[in-house]
């Protein structure tokens, strides 16, 4: 009985890629369009957001919180929503395109002034007056680090139209809008939601 002649090598990994390696690329690829453009995590780089963020902490950022971008590039699609005072943005310095994490401070058309680390929006201090470290966002609360001062004050800012004024809890060791001037707001990329990882506590989910 003849052998059965085995197919040239060419037509073997051609096969062998049709039914494998494909379906993996594939997926791979449907899994970084989705991290680009529905979740995605972060990885805090410095001390500037604590108490509420610390050096190394993962942090899960909704990408669709303010719109849909084309995925891997800044494309807008569809609009769904601006960032709000007090939420913790992900977005590119406009100093140096450094990705950064920081709280929304002010809005556009907000009347803002800081004074040894504490913001004033519109003339309504935000400082809760029984927690003196504590500021305000609506039901948000941010607390706040003080201990190596308030960093540059602010006397009077006005935010203008599409922009953000973007501050780290940690106020006297923070670089952002103080030193890098105000944010686009649709340039945002998400908005983190939770820590899912913190060194010495391993994994947990820490609503922010």
């Amino acid at each position: 009985m003849d052998a059965v002649a085995r197919p040239p090598f060419p037509q073997r990994a051609l096969a062998w890629l049709k039914k494998e390696a494909l379906p993996l690329l594939l997926m791979l690829g449907l899994l970084a369009a989705a991290r680009d453009t529905l979740a995605n995590h972060y990885v805090v780089p410095s001390g500037s957001m604590q108490p509420t963020l610390q050096p190394g902490d993962r942090v899960v950022v909704d990408m669709r919180a303010y719109g849909l971008r084309l995925p891997f590039t800044n494309t807008s699609l569809l609009s769904t929503g601006q960032p709000q005072r007090g939420e913790v943005a992900v977005f590119d310095s406009p100093a140096d395109g450094t990705r950064l994490i920081k709280r929304v401070a002010a809005v556009a058309g907000d009347h803002v002034q800081l004074h040894e680390g504490h913001l004033s929006i519109n003339g309504h201090p935000l400082q809760m007056a029984d927690l003196q470290d504590v500021e305000a966002f609506g039901s948000r609360r941010a607390r706040l680090d003080l201990d190596m001062g308030g960093g540059p004050d602010i006397a009077d800012l006005v935010v203008p139209a599409g922009k953000l004024l973007v501050l780290g809890d940690h106020r006297g060791n923070s670089f952002d809008g103080r030193f890098f001037g105000f944010v686009d707001a649709d340039k945002v990329y998400g908005r983190a939601v939770a820590v899912y990882y913190r060194r010495g506590d391993g994994f947990q989910w820490q609503h922010l």
